[in-house]
């Protein structure tokens, strides 16, 4: 009985995830994302809806403070630089490392994060990795553009 319900709910699962998968092919932003190694249908639209109008971001600084990938934080005058604000999206910053993870295993972000990686370690260089998709992400969807790695 239990595992009729269970091939019921996973029967749903894949309608839903069916649903997603068009949603994503319908718009034009979250093609534009899925160019991006490491970047699915859901994980598109998922960035989109975190980030919003992209043109609400005067640069690519803002757009990476709002995810809190950025490296400094101002107090009146005192500037302190060190490890992410982790101020900001919490869900963008997290698909956004999960992206990073996909993609260093592929050929595009691997070379940056392995020479990153040599010197600061893992987490490090999968934020870092993180971040540089992020500004990707800023200039792609600015510019209308699919992804260039170079």
């Amino acid at each position: 009985m239990y595992l009729s319900i269970i091939d019921k709910i996973n029967e749903e699962i894949k309608k839903i995830d069916r649903i997603i998968q068009e949603k994503a092919k319908q718009d034009d932003d979250a093609i534009l994302l899925m160019t991006i190694p490491g970047i699915s249908y859901y994980s598109a639209l998922l960035i989109k809806a975190e980030i919003g109008e992209i043109n609400r971001f005067p640069n690519h600084e803002k757009l990476v403070s709002y995810a809190g990938l950025c490296l400094q934080r101002q107090s009146g005058d005192k500037e302190i630089r060190g490890h992410i604000t982790k101020q900001g999206s919490k869900l963008l910053r997290w698909i956004l490392v999960q992206c990073a993870n996909a993609a260093v295993r592929k050929r595009g972000l691997r070379n940056f994060y392995l020479r990153i990686r040599k010197r600061k370690g893992h987490n490090v260089a999968i934020v870092a990795t993180a971040r540089k998709m992020l500004v990707c992400i800023y200039h792609m969807l600015k510019k209308k553009e699919v992804y260039n790695p170079r």
